[in-house]
């Protein structure tokens, strides 16, 4: 991994990027709620994934033929990467994290994940020998201290042994995603590494489980939704249209921009904020309610990314521009 410079820029090209960011990442935490309420509804995780994954591919396929459609195809050694990228990356991140939040808090599920940049620290530090800051590992401290708090581990929650193993083992593809990803935007812009990657996730699918094998019927369901919206109902295939393109087209897109405009290291920093809002998410539909444990928790991942913030120019801790989340 290499550090990312973030030349000087003007206040509203920063605010711009930093808008772009924490407004994707919102969409990233309440895709986490909508796709609970899908798989209650009936779509098994590994159906929602494919079907998320397809709907994704070409949304971001198309985006690449109007914006990059003179750049070559990935050949060789990249396309390899890159389809390591889409299988482990992309589609074994989707569907654990979906096994994870259908038996699991959609807070605790994600707090497991999401040690998954420590897991890219370590590796940086012990096995490719970079430098990371102190201030960094204080940061990670404090941001995973508090998604403890957000999750409320210990209060009342049943641990299921499945869903605990699906959540460590996204945390474990998410940090592949980040460390393959770092080194394949290098040669590649981040919106084609995305858009084919997410060619493979779909493909790794539909060999799986081909689409003829789906019962598309299901998709006319009414679901009644929870919570704040009780009393309302919408067709499955909505909430599943709402997965494909606000839960994963739009806020990539948002990614890439603030990646443009703040750089991979800041990004990523911000992104962090995914967990605590897709509890609230969860709390104000699926009526998992927060604490005022919680609440404090998700104070102090925001004091984490803040000190994560001020450390930004010299962390070695980058993740890689198009993987900052993969909700």
């Amino acid at each position: 991994m290499t550090t990312t410079q973030v030349p000087a820029l003007g206040a509203r090209h920063v605010g711009v990027g930093v808008t772009a960011v924490v407004v994707g990442s919102l969409l990233f935490a309440v895709n986490g709620t909508v796709s609970k309420l899908a798989m209650q509804a009936g779509l098994s995780p590994t159906r929602l994934v494919e079907l998320r994954s397809i709907g994704s591919a070409v949304v971001l396929v198309a985006a690449v033929l109007v914006v990059s459609r003179r750049l070559p195809l990935p050949r060789g050694r990249q396309l390899v990467g890159i389809a390591v990228l889409g299988v482990v990356g992309m589609a074994m991140v989707q569907w654990l994290y979906f096994v994870a939040i259908s038996r699991l808090p959609v807070g605790l599920a994600l707090l497991v994940e999401y040690t998954a940049p420590v897991l890219v620290a370590l590796w940086a530090r012990f096995v490719l020998r970079e430098q990371v800051k102190a201030r960094v590992w204080w940061a990670l401290a404090a941001c995973l201290g508090g998604l403890v708090l957000v999750a409320q581990v210990g209060d009342g929650i049943e641990l299921d042994t499945l869903g605990l193993l699906a959540a460590g083992g996204a945390a474990v593809a998410l940090a592949t995603y980040y460390l393959l990803g770092d080194r394949l935007v290098r040669a590649r812009d981040p919106l084609s590494t995305q858009a084919w990657s997410m060619v493979f996730a779909a493909l790794f699918w539909i060999v799986l489980q081909p689409l003829w094998t789906f019962d598309a019927s299901v998709l006319a369901d009414d679901v009644a939704l929870p919570g704040a919206l009780d009393g309302a109902h919408l067709p499955l295939w909505v909430l599943v249209a709402w997965i494909v393109v606000l839960g994963t087209a739009v806020p990539y897109l948002l990614i890439l921009v603030g990646v443009a405009r703040l750089g991979a290291a800041r990004t990523g920093v911000l992104g962090m904020l995914e967990p605590v809002a897709a509890a609230a998410a969860a709390w104000l539909v699926l009526g998992e309610s927060m604490t005022a444990v919680q609440l404090v928790g998700g104070a102090v991942v925001l004091a984490g990314v803040a000190l994560a913030e001020s450390a930004r120019r010299g962390a070695t801790l980058t993740p890689a521009p198009d993987a900052v989340v993969s909700h």
